[in-house]
């Protein structure tokens, strides 16, 4: 195992969770991005151009933070920091007496890693009884429509505000605006502005990327072939989680055959692996940039009559259930459902006057070999995120749809 797999592996939890789909995503593609129907290179193979989004600085930075240790709670992976740099809140401490007023501009409920992690804030805010009123308006994945709402919702005497932006530039005048009436906690997604008092994310997808390909570099002799598969060109998270594969697949003298987009379609997954396979004869290797349509790739092999190669996926249940009842050869990397209850402990602190990180960076834990077991629910539907760090909520696993 990699020293960084290692690390991944060894944050410290006591409880079952998981990770995300492109759910943490912008979709402000830049000039020259691929297409989704072709390859990253627009030829078919290798590993193509790097891409537009790519920054060696940040891809550094997100490789170090995953070798740290958070500081914070061992049981509470929402409440750690990475290298927190605090600062001071007193301006925003809430001066008159009374419950507080807490809103919530989301981008969207438009994939299941978006519905679990809504039920983790929402279950959040139950426990806090300050909280008085908790107002969420629903963006529904359109950019117009958020900027109305966080408008709106700057005007209805909020205490405080956090937002998951839709898109990265067309949303950051909004929030500028928000932050000159009220304290603002941006989160999952960011925008082109620091006005935000915290931003809160996991170390990122240069981070989810590394480790998903440096497993396969371990697992894949000399110079097997990769099957790179993506959801869709443009994203930022899944851009960086490709720029860095990219880097590891490039060193290693592993041959990547094919860089495919899948839309996050289980028939287009299955068709570009036959594809694949008629081809090259075989495929030594599988990396995805989310693990949505991990199962239809371990099917796709399976009806062809072939072993399934060492794969990537991600915590969804259906995942780690086929891994474990197939003893497949995988890793899954994670963008943690749990981020979603730090929002609402960031407001709290901030309107207590308590210090935050300006940049509140959460770890971001991998399910290897050695974790399935503690991170499989039994119960839980498929497309359930395990690391959601929901276990001991109220209501769990009921609310999260899953059987007592």
């Amino acid at each position: 195992m990699s020293t960084r797999m290692a690390r991944h592996a060894l944050v410290p939890v006591t409880f079952l969770f998981g990770a995300a789909l492109l759910a943490g995503c912008t979709s402000d593609a830049p000039p020259g991005a691929p297409t989704a129907s072709g390859s990253a290179d627009g030829t078919g193979s290798g590993t193509g151009k790097q891409s537009k989004f790519f920054d060696r600085a940040e891809y550094e930075r997100q490789l170090a933070l995953a070798d740290e240790t958070p500081q914070g709670p061992a049981d509470k992976p929402w409440e750690q920091m990475l290298s927190p740099e605090l600062i001071d809140t007193t301006q925003y401490k809430k001066k008159s007496p009374g419950s507080v007023h807490l809103c919530f501009s989301n981008a969207g409920v438009f994939n299941p890693w978006r519905q679990v992690g809504l039920k983790n804030m929402q279950a959040e805010v139950a426990l806090h009884k300050e909280i008085g009123e908790f107002t969420v308006l629903d963006a529904q994945g359109k950019d117009d429509k958020q900027i109305s709402d966080i408008q709106e919702l700057s005007g209805k005497g909020c205490d405080a505000l956090i937002v998951s932006p839709n898109t990265t530039a067309t949303l950051t005048p909004a929030v500028e605006q928000a932050c000159a009436k009220v304290p603002v906690i941006v989160f999952d997604r960011g925008v082109e502005t620091d006005c935000a008092v915290t931003f809160i994310n996991p170390v990122g997808g240069y981070g989810y990327g590394a480790v998903a390909a440096d497993f396969l570099v371990e697992k894949v002799k000399p110079k097997g072939k990769i099957l790179a598969l993506r959801i869709s060109p443009g994203v930022d998270v899944l851009e960086t989680r490709w720029s860095a594969a990219k880097v590891a697949f490039d060193k290693s003298g592993l041959d990547v055959v094919d860089v495919k987009f899948t839309d996050g379609d289980p028939a287009r997954t299955k068709s570009i692996v036959s594809d694949a396979l008629t081809r090259n004869g075989d495929i030594d290797g599988v990396w995805m940039d989310s693990g949505a349509t991990a199962v239809a790739a371990v099917e796709a092999f399976e009806d062809a009559g072939k072993d399934v190669p060492p794969i990537t996926g991600e915590d969804q249940q259906d995942f780690l259930q086929a891994w474990k009842e197939k003893k497949l050869t995988a890793i899954a990397p994670s963008y943690p459902t749990f981020q979603w209850r730090t929002p609402v402990i960031a407001a709290l602190r901030i309107l207590g006057g308590q210090q935050v990180p300006k940049e509140w960076k959460l770890p971001q834990p991998t399910v290897t070999q050695d974790t399935l077991d503690q991170y499989l629910k039994p119960g839980m539907p498929p497309l359930h995120y395990a690391m959601c760090g929901c276990e001991k909520l109220p209501g769990f696993p009921k609310k999260w749809g899953g059987k007592e």
